[in-house]
């Protein structure tokens, strides 16, 4: 139920976008991680186009105005299962914004804020093709693809809106069987909206085919090798397609890095301790403020944890009102799902503290349910985009389940409490919802080893909340031309996050071809 999102430039909730998700899946039973020499290597395709692929190949794109200004628009075909073309097609939404000069044109520029789930054709036309350093713009034409199951390429639907609130405030830290009941049902519920939906598409919405779709993309835009920027989820996107394409490879950056060699459970679990990682830096900046509800000056980070657990637990007794249209109240998963929220990005910890006083000291949810329904992309209509149904979609589809039954939850909790005291048992228990997934995966861990490929550039950040800069080192070992870039800092990301040492190396790459050194760190 909780998903992790990427930062995507402006503010945090400008555009939403999902990465690895507390919902994701995995099949580990042990909390160890998958080590990469037990874990088989992802297996590169044929240099060759299979015959039955070569009309996906050799389409034109007929691009089109979008209705949003100096932007392109375009229908890319590609078969539903690569396994079988006369299964039929799926329809991708493309956009792209040409490059503005002066410069030599380098190519397309291709882009993916994360997920899985968030729309790469809004990330484009909101934000990539107008805060993407002037430099890189004006050499690259910026496109963008939503994935098959994502926003305007035939979207996974799972609930209604009223349906959609209910889920989100649906209890995750079930106190009796009643309650753990509740939460199944909640599940099961989702997964058959989804299964109701688009039955087929269900079962053709992986990483794998998603990557394979971006390398008909690069034929039909003309280029001979891919240029890519993926956050989040984007890096694992990403490093599949150079684990299948590895001689397609141009200039990668991979932001924010996932491990592919990880089961799921593994990944919730170190995602949780990296979700604590964020909160206790937000504790430290939270007493320094005189209007901090959570402690008064020099309060120590687990003092500040273990109020705002105090609080949690108020709500889950007691939700408070927040003034909403149709009724909502501030319940502890939506409370919860707001502090997430605001994990992502040290600039959102203003807006934080402002909406937990609000909360503990005047009763009022306003503020923490706007947090919320951000991270939901929920509208004020009470409409939510299909991020939530496209992200489990894809996760239950790449990993096996984290979790089986209530009980695997269970005995897994001490180890989620011990990674993070304030989130680990909500996190542990939105791991369950796999478990009852209408579609079986197809996925397992796996490394990533691209040999042959050009440099890839793997960007961490020390403090990541979403990928814990260990993946980032993970990932950046198992590519044979890795090379890690290190940010150290706060939030969710480092490209155009204001480090101008993050932004020069990439800057560097992306238009010159020249990759940092191995290590090399930024701040």
């Amino acid at each position: 139920m909780f998903s992790t999102r990427s930062r995507t430039g402006a503010t945090l909730l400008a555009l939403a976008a999902l990465v690895v998700s507390a919902c994701s899946s995995g099949s580990s039973t042990s909390s160890a991680s998958s080590p990469a020499a037990q874990t088989a290597a992802l297996a590169a395709l044929p240099q060759e186009t299979p015959s039955a692929l070569t009309p996906y190949y050799r389409q034109k794109l007929s691009w089109r105005s979008c209705g949003v200004p100096g932007f392109e628009c375009a229908t890319l075909r590609a078969p539903l299962d690569y396994a079988r073309t006369d299964a039929g097609d799926v329809r991708l939404a493309v956009a792209r914004k040409k490059a503005t000069g002066p410069g030599k044109r380098l190519g397309s520029l291709l882009v993916n804020p994360g997920g899985p789930g968030g729309s790469a054709v809004g990330y484009l036309q909101s934000y990539a093709a107008i805060g993407y350093p002037a430099q890189v713009r004006a050499q690259y034409d910026m496109v963008a693809v939503d994935p098959r199951g994502v926003a305007r390429s035939e979207p996974v639907e799972c609930l209604d809106g009223r349906e959609m609130d209910a889920y989100t405030q649906t209890d995750v830290t079930p106190d009796d069987r009643r309650e753990v009941d509740g939460l199944v049902d909640a599940y099961k519920g989702f997964a058959e909206g989804c299964g109701a939906d688009a039955p087929e598409l269900l079962r053709h919405v992986s990483t794998v085919e998603a990557a394979r779709d971006m390398d008909i993309l690069r034929a039909a835009l003309g280029d001979r090798k891919l240029t890519y920027v993926g956050a989040s989820y984007g890096t694992f996107l990403g490093a599949t397609y150079a684990g299948l394409f590895p001689k397609r490879v141009g200039r990668l950056v991979l932001d924010g890095a996932m491990d592919p060699t990880l089961s799921a459970r593994r990944l919730n679990l170190e995602q949780t301790a990296g979700f604590d990682t964020a909160f206790q830096a937000f504790a430290k900046d939270c007493v320094r403020h005189a209007d901090c509800p959570l402690g008064g000056r020099g309060a120590r980070p687990e003092q500040v944890g273990r109020n705002l657990k105090a609080f949690f637990d108020k709500l889950d007794a007691k939700p408070l009102p927040t003034g909403d249209a149709s009724g909502r109240r501030l319940t502890e998963s939506l409370a919860t799902t707001g502090v997430i929220a605001a994990m992502y990005d040290e600039a959102a910890w203003e807006q934080l503290r402002e909406a937990l006083t609000a909360a503990m000291k005047k009763n009022d949810g306003a503020g923490l349910l706007v947090l919320s329904d951000g991270y939901y992309e929920r509208d004020a209509d009470g409409r939510y985009a299909n991020l939530m149904y496209a992200n489990a979609a894809v996760n239950c589809l790449d990993l096996p389940p984290s979790f089986n039954t209530p009980d695997d939850v269970r005995k897994s909790l001490p180890a989620f409490e011990k990674a993070s005291p304030v989130f680990g048992e909500a996190l542990a228990w939105a791991a369950l919802n796999c478990a009852y997934w209408p579609v079986a995966p197809t996925g397992e861990p796996h490394r990533i080893e691209a040999k042959g490929a050009a440099p890839i550039v793997v960007v961490g950040t020390t403090r990541d909340p979403a990928t814990p800069y260990r993946w980032a080192q993970s990932l950046s070992r198992q590519l044979s031309s890795g090379r890690l870039l290190t940010y150290d800092g706060d939030g969710h990301t480092a490209y155009g996050r204001g480090s101008a040492c993050i932004d020069r190396t990439i800057n560097t790459y992306l238009l010159r071809g020249t990759p940092p050194t191995d290590g090399k760190r930024c701040s």
